[in-house]
């Protein structure tokens, strides 16, 4: 007797781990795109916040973004204001990226409503298994550094 369609497919946490990040991606997606702004700008500006002035290499390296994806994004982003890029002081040759005022204010608004996706994406789970939960993605991701 065959067993129930993708049965076995569905048993494994890889599988379960990406239809909850799909899940995930689409709702900050969608909370986002309302606020004018895709996930990877997102990230971008929440890093340049955290870094700035950043160099741009270091800035795709820190995140995880090969350099002619980021350049895409940072155009979009300078093109709206929300960042700018100006020689590093460090090395004339390199471009520093910041945030300007309104890049500030877009990533706090952003911030609040990824966190109420995020919210929505656990409501399923009490608080004590949010945190449960956050501790063993952590552990699993590697990134607990």
């Amino acid at each position: 007797m065959a067993e129930a369609p993708l049965l076995a497919i569905r048993s494994l946490p890889s599988w379960l781990l990406s239809r909850a990040a799909a899940r995930g991606r689409g709702l900050v997606g969608r909370a986002l795109a309302a606020e004018g702004l895709k996930t990877w700008h997102h990230v971008v500006l929440s890093a340049v916040r955290d870094l700035a002035p950043v160099a741009q290499a270091d800035l795709g390296r820190g995140i995880g973004l090969d350099p002619k994806d980021l350049v895409g994004v940072l155009n979009d982003l300078q093109a709206s204001g929300l960042v700018v890029r100006a020689p590093d002081p460090g090395d004339r040759r390199k471009n520093a990226v910041s945030l300007t005022a309104e890049g500030g204010r877009l990533l706090r608004r952003c911030e609040k409503v990824a966190r109420a996706a995020n919210d929505e994406l656990l409501a399923p789970l009490s608080a004590a298994e949010r945190d449960q939960f956050m501790g063993l993605l952590i552990r699993i991701s590697g990134t607990d550094d």
